[in-house]
Formats: C-alpha cells, structure tokens, sequence
C-alpha cells in the first residue's frame, strides 16, 4: 500500500516536473521565436529625441519657436527627484528594482481580466517597458506586441543605466496638448520650470500618460482630480513625501493655465512676424525642414526689436495713410451669422474663433469687432477681449467715417467683422473713441541692414503677417526703376569715367523687335550736355540709356549680377531702368556695398545656430580676431580683427556714387522727403504708373530700403513717388535708429583727390569758388580728368530742342507727407511708347 501510493506521488511528481519543463521549454522556445529579428536597443543609447528649436532676439530673449512636436530635451541629472518619483509612483514602483518587466504586476494582471471575464484589462507595463512600445514597437495590444516588449525591456536593462532609462521615458512620452516631455508638459500646464513644481503639480502630469485625453485639466476635472490624489497618495506610501505634505498637497485644487490659473507660456513670446519666419524658411532650406523642426537649435537672430518695433510702425502707418486717402472700405470680409449675434456669450465666441489679424499695434492695438446695431448717427460694437465700460463705450461716431463716401447704412450690415482701436488724446492719452480700421490692400516691404556686416536689424514684409504670411522683402519680385540707376553708374565710374564726364540728356528712338522705343523724361525739356552727377541726382532715363549704351550692358549687367541684384540679368537695354524684377532684400544689400567702400556683404538674420548639444554649427561673421588670446594687449588698443571679404568695386568708386547719391537727397529727387542730422545717400525709384516705389538709402553705418505696390501690379495714382510714399518710412526709421547707432561723414578712401567743378556744366573751377554750382568732386590720383567729354551713346542730339535755364530743375509738385509736412516731388515719367523702368 504505501509503496503504491509513494509509486502513485513520484508519478505526480514526475509530470508536474515534465509538465513545468515543458512549459519552462515552451516559453523559452517563443521568447526565442519572437527573440529574432527584433529592433536593435542599442541605438537608444545614441536616441536624440526630435525637440523645439528657438530663436533669441540679440539681447537673449526668446522670440519665436518652431516644433512638431513640442518637447524640450531635458538630461536625467536636471529633472528634480520630485518629478521622477511622481512618475515611478504612478507608473512603475518597482523600477529600481526589477530587470525590466514586474512579474507579479503582470500576473496580477492577467488574474484581473480572469476574474473580469476580459472586461477590465489593465496593463502592466513597466517603464522599461514603456520605453520600448514608445521607441521600437507599435502600440497594439496583441500578445506578440507583449512578449517583444519584455525581450526588449530586460536587454535593455544590460544596456542602459535606470538613470538613463527614465531620462529617455521622460523626454519622450506624450502628456497631452501636444506636449511631449515632462518639461514641456510644465510649460503647457503650468507655464513653470520643473524645479518650480509642487508635488501636486508633479502629481498632475504624472496622471497623464494613463491616457491624456481622457483626463483634461478642463473637460475631466473631476476624474483628473481623482487620478492626481491617487498619484499623491502612491507618492505618499513609497516614502516620497511625508504625511503632512501628503495632506497639504492633495488639499490643493486643480490649478492649470487651460482653466485660466496661469497665463501661457506663449503670452511672454512676441507673436510671430516676417523676422522669425524668414528664417524658419532660410535655415530650412540650410539645414533640411526636419531637422529644423526637430533639431532642437538654439538660433542668436541679429534683429534689433526696438527698430523692428519702428520699422513695423513706419511702414504701417504710409501704407494706411494711402489707404485712407483713397476712400473706400472693404473691411476684414468676415461676417458672423445672425444666430451668433443673440446674445454677447455666443457672439463673444464667435468673434474669438474670426480668422481675423490680431497682431497689429499701430497708434495702439488694434481689436475684432462685430457689429451689434446701426444706427443713423453711430454703430454699436462687441469688442474681442474687451469688456463694455461707460467710460470708454463701445460705439463709433458718424464723424469717424467722414472719409469715407457712404453712411453706415451704406456701408456696413450687422454681424459684420471690423478691426478698431482706440483713439486717444495726443496730450493727455485720455479715451475719446473707438475709431474703424481696415488693413489695406497695398502692401510693401523694409529692411534694414548693417552696412559692414549685413546684420538685418529689421524686416517687415507686409502690413500683417497674420493677414499675409507672404514677405514682400524677400519673396516678392518687383521693378525697381531709378532705383537701380545707381549701378549703371557704377559700371561707368570704373570704367573710366568720372563725375565730371558730360552725359547728353536729349530724346533717343531705338529700333525693336517690338517697334520703336521712345524712352522719356517727365517733360519735354532736356539738359543737353550734362555732367553725369546731374543725371543720378535728377534720375534722367536718358542720360542712363545713353551711359548704358556707350558702357555695354554686359559691363551693367556683370555689376548688377556681382552685386547680387540679379542672378543672371538680361542684356536688354531697358534694363538699364531698372525693369527687370528682384527683391528689395538684393537691393539693400547691394547698396550696403555702396556704403561701406565696395566690400562684399552677406546679409543675414542669424548671427549664429547652436544643436542641442551648445556645438556651434553656423556663424555669421568669418573675420579672425588674430590677437584675441594675447594678454598684452593695452586697454586702450582693441585686437586686430582681420576682414577676409571679397572687394566688389573699387573704394574710390563707390565713394564717388556715395557723394553723387548724397546730391540725390540733397538737392534731387529726394529733396525735402529726408531730413537728418547725418550725411545721407540714396535713390528713389518709381515704375511706369507708379506701379512699384522704392527709397534705398543709407548713413555711414545702417543701410535702409522701402518697397510700397499693389501685390497684383496696377498704378497707385497720382502722387504716388518713391520720395512721398517710401521716403517717409525710411525718414521715420533712420530718426530713430540713428539716435541708437549714430552716423557721421562718409568715410573719404586714399588715393585721391577733390576738385571743385560746376555742377550744371562740368566745367574745371578755382578751388577758391564757392557758390550753389559748385561741387567738390573726387578724383583718382595720376589720372588728369577730361572736361569737356561728351557721351551720346551713339545717339545724335537735335538742335531744336526746349533746354532746361541754368539752374532750373524739373517742375516740382507739392504733396503733403505722413508726418503732415509739405515736400515737393518732380513730375511722373510717361510710357512714351514703350517705356520701361522709370523717372524716380
């Protein structure tokens, strides 16, 4: 008996022994299955998650970012105990002890969904684990998802330090409003740093991995609530916390900046211009969009907000200016329906959510509006944002469209979309209404570089950028008239020619494929012989073409393609009027060579772009400084910085064009429109029927350009100019950027010297001569000047010809200026026949 029933245990014994081989055998014979052909772990080792990159104004501040995936890469040493203990509580207690997955946690698991009948499966996951589904594997939830998971999860445990493993789970996992990382998650729920967070608000985001959507700070409350206290208390029995800060913290409410307990972190960010844009596009274009938008780069942008703040200004202000003075209304083309408008709950979120711009701060911000009731004598408004008061009602007078044609009948319907702000006292600043505002229809562009080192200290491509992403400084190609003149005449200069030379200004017919091109002037009056300053100061098309033609426009056009204005410019005589389009970003900065004796500028918007790592992959400036490393050098003496940059003209040229466009503000085309306290050249440029004006100018230092058009080209009327549109924006902006940055004399190149000559007919004066004719010009040592010389281009000159009086100019016209000052402008080139370019 006994001998059968030890027969009967053995036996038992025996198949449990083969029955827990056979499994032992089985598992291990899937592990190995599934074992094969795995993704490699070890390239976590090297894992850079993709991170936001950002952009610093030059003072360090943060001015833009750009991500698709909003996470800031944060290394394990510099997360707070506090957060990871969160975390490990709420998702893996076990995580410094296990060796990858949590047998217990997965058989608990499974007993779980038995005894549930499936109906409440749970995971299991370790941490390590989690970074493997996150990394390597999908997310499904088959079985075979499960076992690739644990193989992965234990060989990385022989890989990877848990320091290591929990930076990676940190930086990577997803928390929700499209925040990846816990350090972004701080930012988007709390706008704090992670060393800033409390154990609840730790708690808080370590709620959320279980699945964000369902626990929104606004939307689930309640059952996000219950999920952080839970957090709390796991913190609390894992010895992370004591009793009383247990109590303390889960006493706290939930706070979030989603239910208006912080402000966002994006309030403290300017909002995005054309500035961060353009190089969002240009370092895209360098470094490849992907990896931009997950490089994590740290870019130093060489814009100067306080002139970037101007430039906005002025810009704005010339382009509403001509807006208004045209007279019509078209509105933000917005209208809200009429079930919005019931009552100020529904038509508040419904203006909130009006694809409408909101950036614009011109004489104050500018707010949406929707038109609540009309009446004969004012309109009343609902204002975005802000709230009614009976000190500043929200209503517009009849008197504040007095520049418009219509009534308010006329001209708006109710549940119409507008722009206004409020209209202040000049002295006081004390509210006296609400005034209508429109973006107009007329664009532009500025920039504003330094003349040295091309640092773009300001760009604005457009009156809006929320109204138009589209950067009229950098991506629209317009004519740009007389403004190119200045380059014709820098081909002559080096070629031989000098201040002096005497250019014929007299009618020219030339014989074309498409007809007969009679190019003009503003008048039937000509200056006949002239010296060639007289044709830059007073931008003569005819002396251009006849200069044009006697130099070649293959010596033109390799100077405008030297200068970077055009890639590959055509060699039509036209051209030599500026009609063939490029940017007014080429345009300042071929004039900035002008300014600084003929070097080679590379304008830029960066100064330098750091990886995530703080390695420097692009500088701006190439110079050496060669005595940087020496301690003796004397503190009165900087170290030398050695300047590698090609030279594009010669010194003496580019001073000689310099002081010849110095004339064109002081006595030519841009007479009146620029007034200030340091020596200024540039050039207008106006198209055929105003289609496109510009002003190019620069100081000493700042080189500066305006561009104003319609972006589908048609004229912009009758005193439209270069001078009275674009010279103004470019007076404004210099006023203030010279109080900043200073400006002197142009700096005079050795090697020459000044003669004095008169001004109207070239002719060789006494040095002692002094008068409104005379002019100090500069000429090339050991060249004796020719005076006396007269270029035709090949063209004769009648002589029936109506002559300008000497001293006389062009008829001037009066036109009143932004600031509300008077200037006066000459006349408007005609097409002739086939007119191109244009007079200024």
């Amino acid at each position: 008996m006994l001998r059968a029933i030890g027969t009967f245990f053995g036996t038992v014994f025996s198949l449990v022994n083969l029955g827990l081989m056979l499994i032992a055998l089985s598992i291990a014979a899937v592990f190995h299955i599934y074992g094969q052909d795995l993704p490699s772990h070890e390239r976590l080792a090297n894992y850079t998650p993709p991170t936001i990159s950002r952009i610093y104004s030059s003072e360090g501040r943060i001015i833009d970012e750009f991500s698709r995936e909003r996470r800031l890469f944060t290394p394990a040493d510099d997360i707070p105990d506090l957060v990871k203990q969160a975390f490990i509580s709420a998702e893996d207690k076990n995580f410094y002890s296990h060796g990858g997955y949590d047998a217990r946690g997965i058989a608990a698991a499974i007993f779980e969904a038995v005894r549930s009948r499936g109906e409440n499966v749970r995971g299991a996951s370790t941490i390590t684990q989690q970074v493997m589904k996150n990394f390597l594997l999908s997310g499904d939830r088959r079985i075979e998802r499960k076992i690739k998971e644990i193989i992965l999860a234990t060989r990385i445990e022989e890989t990877l330090t848990k320091e290591k493993i929990l930076e990676l789970y940190l930086n990577e996992i997803f928390l929700g409003q499209n925040s990846y990382g816990v350090t972004a998650a701080a930012q988007t729920y709390f706008n704090k740093s992670l060393r800033e967070l409390a154990p609840h608000e730790a708690a808080m985001l370590a709620s959320m991995p279980k699945a964000p959507s369902d626990y929104h700070p606004v939307r689930n409350r309640d059952r996000l609530l219950q999920r952080r206290d839970f957090v709390l208390e796991e913190m609390f029995e894992n010895g992370f916390i004591n009793q009383s800060t247990y109590e303390a913290e889960i006493a706290q409410p939930l706070r979030s900046v989603q239910n208006g307990d912080f402000t966002r972190f994006s309030v403290g960010l300017p909002p995005r211009d054309y500035f961060t844009d353009e190089i969002r596009r240009q370092l895209s274009q360098d470094f490849g969009e992907g990896e931009f938008f997950s490089g994590g780069f740290s870019v130093r942008a060489t814009i100067d907000p306080e002139m970037q703040e101007e430039a906005a200004e002025g810009l704005r202000r010339q382009l509403e200016k001509y807006d208004r003075d045209r007279g019509r209304w078209r509105g933000t083309g917005v209208v809200l329906p009429e079930e919005a408008l019931t009552n100020e709950e529904t038509w508040r979120k419904a203006l909130s959510e009006a694809r409408v711009p909101r950036d614009i701060t011109l004489d104050g911000e500018w707010h949406p509006a929707v038109v609540l009731e009309i009446e004969a004598q004012q309109m009343r408004l609902g204002i975005d944002g802000v709230d009614a008061d009976e000190n500043a009602p929200h209503v517009v007078p009849r008197s504040d469209i007095a520049w418009l044609p219509g009534d308010f009948f006329e001209t708006f319907k109710r549940g119409e979309v507008v722009l206004v702000r409020k209209m202040v006292d000049d002295d006081s600043g004390a509210f006296l209404r609400w005034t209508l505002r429109q973006v107009p229809e007329v664009q532009g562009g500025f920039v504003a570089m330094d003349v040295n080192t091309g640092r773009v200290l300001a760009m604005q491509g457009g009156f809006s950028y929320e109204h138009s992403v589209f950067n009229r400084t950098t991506q629209a190609k317009r004519q740009p008239g007389s403004s190119f003149k200045p380059f014709v005449f820098a081909a002559a200069l080096d070629s031989g020619y000098s201040p002096a030379t005497i250019v014929i200004d007299a009618p020219i017919e030339i014989d074309t494929p498409q007809g007969i091109w009679r190019p003009r002037n503003s008048s039937n009056k000509f200056y006949g012989p002239t010296p060639l300053r007289t044709g830059i100061e007073q931008s003569r098309n005819l002396m251009t073409i006849r200069l044009a033609q006697e130099v070649g426009m293959d010596v033109v056009a390799d100077y405008a393609e030297r200068f970077g204005v055009y890639d590959d410019m055509g060699r039509f005589l036209a051209n030599s009027l500026g009609s063939e389009e490029t940017t007014l970003y080429n345009m300042v900065a071929a004039y900035a060579m002008f300014a600084n004796g003929g070097e080679r500028v590379r304008p830029t918007l960066v100064d330098r772009v750091q990886d995530r790592y703080g390695k420097t992959v692009y500088a701006h400036d190439p110079r050496d400084c060669v005595e940087c490393d020496d301690p003796n050098i004397p503190s009165t003496r900087g170290p030398l910085i050695v300047s590698d940059r090609e030279r594009v003209m010669d010194p003496i040229t580019a001073y000689q064009l310099t002081s010849m466009m110095k004339g064109v503000v002081d006595r030519g085309t841009a007479r009146g429109a620029i007034d200030l306290p340091v020596p200024v050249a540039g050039k207008t440029g106006t198209t055929n029927d105003a289609r496109d004006v510009w002003f190019v100018g620069f100081t000493s230092n700042i080189v500066a350009g305006c561009y104003i058009g319609y972006d589908q080209p048609r004229g912009l009327g009758r005193g439209a100019y270069g001078s009275s549109m674009c010279g103004p924006v470019f007076q404004d902006f210099m006023q203030e950027a010279i109080k900043k940055y200073g400006g002197g004399p142009f700096k005079v190149p050795p090697g020459g010297q000044f003669l004095k000559i008169d001004r109207f007919t070239g002719a060789r004066l006494r040095d002692d001569a002094e008068g409104d004719y005379v002019v100090a010009e500069y000429f090339r040592d050991g060249e004796e000047p020719v005076f006396g010389f007269s270029v035709t281009g090949g063209f004769a000159m009648g002589n029936d010809l109506e002559l300008f009086e000497r001293g006389e100019s062009e008829e001037v016209k009066e036109v009143t200026t932004s600031t509300g000052e008077k200037a006066t402008v000459g006349g408007k080139a005609s097409f002739g026949s086939m007119s191109s370019g244009g007079l200024y």
